[in-house]
């Protein structure tokens, strides 16, 4: 069977960004999260080493101190993700540019018609793989399959750096046996309504009659059914990024931020991340959303659409200014906070202004572009970043890859 589609799947990305921006952490557990010495936070990434000692994503970081008391513990750098997660973008589109980011570390490729170029589809993804390792150093998984669904669940089957071809033929012995909630689509709230119907692995899903799954779970229970039998019809897509409706980040702070100058800080932030991605992906945008939540996680998401598309983070700032003195008091402790653009359309003109401000700000941005594609995401940042509310500024010392 041709298998043309590859999913790469960057390992313990967060935490292999860490090891390879710096090689001394490499070999040694490291998790990437809250402060374990304030006792708060969860775990948002662990090494390979950490992960052999029990941590796993989304524990308590204390938790995390416990299974593992020599681990690392390091503070999230959002910039530096987005830059690793480019360069290997570039390095995939050397093969094909039928490239689909699936998320800031997985994207597929379609290799059709690359054969003659580069060889098998196993032989490219070694090739990537290995240039992956060499030009970024982080390690990866490669599933290769007939089509998405395949090689995604392929690329699941053997980690850190694995390399598994994942075809028809193959589902009943390796697919079938693994429980439900390794099927992809299927979460722990869908898990506990298919054990419902005595559906455990994902090979009972698949054998299990059309007609009942289409009667309890409607359109979703004929795409599972497909699924489970490995039948996927959606293509990879190079321009899936351009349907996004909305382009956003969210942070858990380091600790309770209280008081509007606080907070403004670290929205501040997330306003200038938010807008310099909407511009890589030539975008602009007019709803501003801005989501909070208290130390006891009770949380709010509020919307206020612009009179014009834009791409600055000032203009977005300012909307996110008037939602956080309408909607949250100052008095009340902010643990999260999340700020996105939608609407987005791409090629938008920008309304001018009198005074030529808009035109000033664009030009800004323009510059601080070039210098953040040449130098790297923390290369140029406002001043607010270099205070102690700024939170996403690397303060290890380390030096940014470009």
């Amino acid at each position: 069977m041709y298998c043309p589609i590859l999913l790469a799947d960057m390992n313990a990305f967060y935490a292999s960004v860490h090891q390879a921006m710096d090689p001394e952490l490499r070999g040694k557990p490291v998790i990437v999260g809250g402060d374990p010495a304030k006792r708060h936070g969860i775990v948002l990434a662990a090494s390979y080493e950490a992960k052999a000692r029990g941590v796993k994503t989304g524990i308590g970081v204390w938790d995390a101190r416990d299974l593992c008391p020599d681990a690392i513990f390091l503070k999230p750098r959002p910039a530096s993700y987005v830059n690793f997660s480019a360069r290997i973008i570039r390095i995939m589109k050397d093969f094909s540019p039928m490239i689909e980011p699936f998320s800031i570390d997985e994207a597929f490729m379609d290799v059709s018609g690359c054969g003659n170029l580069f060889g098998s589809s196993l032989d490219i993804a070694a090739k990537l793989k290995k240039r992956i390792k060499e030009e970024v150093g982080v390690l990866c998984s490669v599933g290769v399959g007939p089509n998405k669904l395949l090689a995604k669940m392929g690329a699941g089957l053997q980690k850190p750096d694995g390399l598994t071809v994942l075809d028809f033929p193959d589902i009943p012995a390796k697919m079938w046996p693994l429980p439900v909630r390794k099927l992809f689509g299927v979460g722990s709230r869908l898990e506990k309504r298919l054990a419902d119907f005595n559906i455990h692995t994902i090979g009972e899903l698949a054998c299990y009659p059309l007609p009942v799954l289409q009667k309890r779970f409607g359109l979703m229970g004929h795409v599972l059914h497909l699924s489970a039998n490995g039948i996927d019809y959606s293509p990879v897509d190079p321009h899936s990024l351009e349907r996004i409706k909305s382009i956003g980040h969210q942070i858990t702070l380091p600790r309770d931020y209280r008081g509007y100058p606080e907070i403004e800080v670290v929205i501040l932030e997330l306003c200038e991340i938010v807008c310099r991605r909407v511009r890589l992906g030539g975008f602009a945008g007019k709803t501003v959303n801005l989501t909070l939540k208290d130390n006891e996680f009770l949380w709010i998401s509020r919307a206020r659409t612009m009179t014009c598309y834009t791409a600055s983070a000032g203009n977005v700032y300012r909307a996110a200014m008037e939602l956080l003195h309408k909607h949250w008091p100052s008095w009340k402790p902010l643990r999260m906070v999340g700020v996105s653009l939608g609407r987005l359309v791409k090629n938008a003109p920008e309304q001018m202004d009198l005074f030529g401000e808009a035109q000033r700000a664009h030009l800004l941005n323009v510059a601080c572009d070039r210098i953040k594609d040449r130098f790297g995401e923390q290369s140029i940042l406002r001043a607010v970043s270099l205070t102690p509310e700024g939170v996403l500024r690397d303060r290890s010392g380390a030096a940014e890859h470009g």
